[in-house]
């Protein structure tokens, strides 16, 4: 059965009326258009164009790989958010496709393509690390000036910080050492201005073992410090101003001190004469750690400067409080925090000054994370306390990859140091309001 129909009287009179009614007047007409046109400008000035430098990156990588087949990835380590990340992205996929690259698979490819999109104060760097094969791995990367007003706060970061409590007293602790331990520390040893205390878990408490005394004929500096190296054929050695320690190798355990100006170790034992891949792949470039000492003022709190062997070229540095290393492809990069306010980054061939937002704490450790490896550096919160957080350099410019973690009762940091293992650090801290002296281990989560 059909529909009924209904004619209209006066043909297209009612639609010319409907249509007349809902179309705007011409004033408000130029004003959407004009709107509208406001609109894209401002989502356009507010848009940054990355096209220049995904080009530049992608020829790079062309350049080193030929077309063929590629498995890539991405991975944003900077402040960019999620949106600009997406973009770069998907940018990059399309200026490799246009110069003859097809994503594929790891097991299907010919290279494999890790970008990081990291930054520094200036602008964005981007890393791109290329593996062919058995061969060397080859780096390339760009910058991308940052858009004006961009900031600098991080929706996420890569990498978690993490701290875990070791052991709390009164008297000033210098250093503290892991001796043993299972899933967590089983065995510590203590140091204070007097004595190395070792301390054992039992039933969930510490219960100390014993006591060795530190002799000594000079009185200490006003501002001590103190470090705890493990001995490989001994418990271990300590460094005093002034004063170096060891171990029995035996029982009773006892200290044998004596007065020399001997230097103090800076590479962690578990480094000091290994190769080590700069990057946590497999495949990686290696770079040879050689053992490095410097000497510690006896009269002070800081290191003279003077280095043994040396680094490079470089037999003496500017004084400093402490330092970290990098392994780079074809050298090693130190970093030492420097009694002028300024981080010194020496290679071997150059030493190269920057003034960062740093404390004089800084320290390196090799982990599975990100790049391999980072920089742990203390920043002041001033009435807040100082905090810690972990650095890479993909250049010579620090990118945060972690939050920064601050201690309870605005601690200060007095001492930071990297374990024997080389993949953690120990943070010594002064609780402002309790007066009392805490001890933790820094460790790096690969995420959060």
């Amino acid at each position: 059965m059909s529909g009924a129909v209904y004619n209209s009287a006066i043909p297209n009179v009612i639609p010319n009326s409907v249509n007349r009614a809902l179309r705007p007047a011409p004033s408000l007409r130029v004003a959407v258009r004009l709107s509208c046109v406001l609109l894209g400008l401002a989502i356009a000035a507010g848009a940054a164009d990355w096209s220049g430098p995904e080009q530049q990156l992608a020829r790079k990588i062309v350049a080193a790989t030929g077309p063929g087949a590629v498995a890539l990835t991405v991975e944003n380590r900077s402040t960019l958010g999620k949106r600009d990340s997406e973009i770069i992205q998907n940018g990059l996929r399309t200026a490799l496709e246009g110069l003859g690259i097809r994503f594929v698979k790891t097991e299907q490819s010919a290279a494999t393509v890790a970008i990081s999109l990291s930054e520094n104060p200036a602008a964005y760097v981007w890393v791109a690390e290329i593996r062919q094969g058995g061969g060397e791995v080859a780096v390339v990367m760009v910058s991308a000036p940052r858009p004006e007003g961009a900031t600098t706060t991080r929706e996420s970061v890569p990498l978690s910080l993490r701290k875990i409590p070791l052991w709390t007293q009164d008297d000033p602790i210098l250093d503290v050492a892991v001796l043993e331990e299972n899933a967590a520390p089983t065995r510590i040893a203590v140091l204070d201005a007097e004595k190395v205390a070792l301390y054992r878990l039992q039933a969930g408490k510490w219960q100390q073992e014993e006591t060795l005394g530190i002799v000594h004929a000079r009185p200490w500096p006003r501002d001590l410090r103190g470090r705890l190296i493990p001995g490989r054929d001994h418990l271990l050695d300590v460094y005093l101003p002034g004063v170096i320690c060891h171990s029995t190798a035996g029982a009773p355990q006892t200290l044998n001190c004596r007065e020399t100006d001997d230097p103090w170790p800076l590479v962690p034992a578990a480094l000091s004469g290994g190769t080590f891949s700069v990057f946590p792949n497999a495949g990686s470039p290696s770079v040879a750690i050689p053992p490095l000492g410097a000497f510690y003022a006896p009269a002070r709190n800081f290191f003279t400067g003077a280095l043994t062997p040396g680094v490079g070229k470089f037999r003496t540095v500017s004084k400093f409080y402490s330092a970290g290393l990098l392994p780079r492809e074809k050298y090693l990069l130190w970093l030492f925090a420097a009694t002028d306010g300024h981080v010194h980054m020496v290679d071997g061939m150059s030493d190269q000054a920057t003034k960062l937002d740093w404390g004089s704490d800084l320290t390196s450790v090799k982990t599975a994370c990100g790049a391999g490896w980072q920089v742990l550096a203390t920043s002041s919160g001033e009435g807040n306390g100082d905090s810690v957080r972990a650095y890479e350099f993909p250049d010579r410019d620090p990118v945060a990859v972690s939050a920064a973690i601050d201690f309870a009762g605005a601690g200060v940091i007095t001492a930071l140091w990297t374990e024997a293992k080389a993949d953690t650090a120990i943070a010594i801290v002064r609780n402002r309001e309790t007066g009392s002296y805490e001890a933790f281990r820094l460790a790096i989560a690969c995420s959060q």
